[in-house]
């Protein structure tokens, strides 16, 4: 791997140079103005390290177990739609790069690889569904993932509507994807990954397909769905995806304590706190902002985050706040669509690496052991 990848920013200028302009402005943009991307980065910074000093450890260790299954650090990847685009059979490759580094893995139900060949990748892995108000579809895509190994069903909650994604419309890009002239020199103008991405993904299987949204292949990424529109996903749908899934069930997109806690009296085994990367309602509170209250509303459940990680000091300030675990998703697009599957094991590798440095600058041995002492609002206020 290249060392002029020094961290997970050095992802990004990679793969904005080797991908057309309307693909780079569809993962990296935010919904409308962006403002609540942007705040998802800007909420680290309003945190401080609280360092404890002469109590570094020589070996440390940022071991976690979720739901029963022992990961080697806390640092996943988060579920990442149309991935396949980026980088040529990119859900098996960062479903095969999360095994090795021996952290979650979330399968984004948008994705354009069947969730079989995914899990026979990665056993380990889970599985991230946009479901709406039909049931009948909902069971199909319940059934189909109970004939795999998938523990852990997560559910989104965040997506009522379609955003406004106007970073990826200004190129003329959108999903599903409305071919042009526009594009077709936009492509062009980008070689390695007209041949090394759209030519070897439309040789080997055509033009990709919707693969998880049922419990077949659905419209192809080129067209729009048809038949029946059905309302959002309600409180009610929730409790019927519950009484069908007898695994663990896990529910994202929440910001609201309340609303935490009614998922889980719903049987929701854990939640993941985010805005969905700032890519639905712009203006939207930053995940990190609101953990604290999410984690004391449940004390013993496990809340995950996702929504702005960029650095192993990003990680700790969430682990520090209440969060069990995190998960970073443009990073790791970004990794993939730059280097492939090598990509995300090095971005991987780094955070990794970051995390293990911060503990030790920390004087943490384990994750466990990061704590609100650890951490002060960065606004000069003196540490208890």
């Amino acid at each position: 791997m290249p060392q002029s990848f020094l961290c997970l920013h050095d992802f990004e200028a990679a793969a904005r140079a080797r991908l057309p302009g309307g693909l780079y402005g569809f993962a990296a943009g935010g919904s409308a103005d962006g403002w609540s991307a942007r705040n998802n980065r800007a909420a680290f910074d309003r945190w401080a390290f609280v360092p404890r000093t002469l109590a570094t450890l020589p070996q440390r260790r940022q071991d976690v177990t979720l739901f029963g299954q022992p990961f080697r650090s806390p640092c996943g990847i988060a579920p990442l739609g149309v991935s396949a685009m980026f980088q040529f059979d990119a859900d098996v490759a960062m479903a095969r790069a999360a095994a090795d580094a021996g952290v979650p893995f979330v399968l984004s139900g948008a994705s354009l690889t069947p969730l079989e060949r995914v899990f026979a990748a990665n056993p380990q892995a889970w599985f991230q569904a946009y479901v709406d108000g039909d049931r009948e579809r909902t069971a199909r895509l319940l059934a189909r993932l109970q004939r795999t190994t998938c523990q852990v069903l997560v559910v989104t909650v965040d997506t009522p509507v379609a955003p406004s994604r106007e970073l990826s419309l200004r190129h003329g890009f959108s999903i599903p994807v409305r071919p042009s002239l526009r594009l077709a020199l936009n492509a062009a103008l980008h070689p390695r990954w007209l041949f090394g991405t759209a030519a070897r993904t439309l040789l080997a299987g055509g033009i990709p397909r919707m693969e998880n949204q049922d419990a077949g292949p659905l419209h192809r990424v080129t067209e729009a769905p048809t038949g029946v529109v059905h309302p959002p996903i309600t409180w009610d749908d929730l409790a019927f995806i519950r009484s069908r899934w007898d695994r663990t069930l896990v529910v994202k997109g929440v910001v609201h304590p309340e609303d935490a806690v009614r998922y889980r009296a719903l049987g929701a085994d854990g939640l993941v706190v985010s805005n969905h990367g700032g890519r639905q309602l712009d203006g939207t509170i930053a995940p990190l902002d609101a953990l604290p209250a999410i984690r004391a509303a449940l004390p013993d459940v496990p809340v995950l985050l996702d929504g702005g990680i960029r650095r192993g000091t990003d990680v700790a300030k969430a682990l520090a706040l209440g969060a069990a675990c995190v998960f970073t998703g443009r990073p790791m697009l970004f990794a993939v669509a730059a280097a492939g599957e090598a990509g995300v094991a090095s971005a991987l590798a780094l955070l990794r690496a970051e995390v293990d440095r911060t503990q030790a600058l920390l004087g943490a041995g384990t994750i466990g052991e990061l704590g609100p002492s650890h951490v002060v609002r960065a606004d000069g206020a003196v540490p208890k």
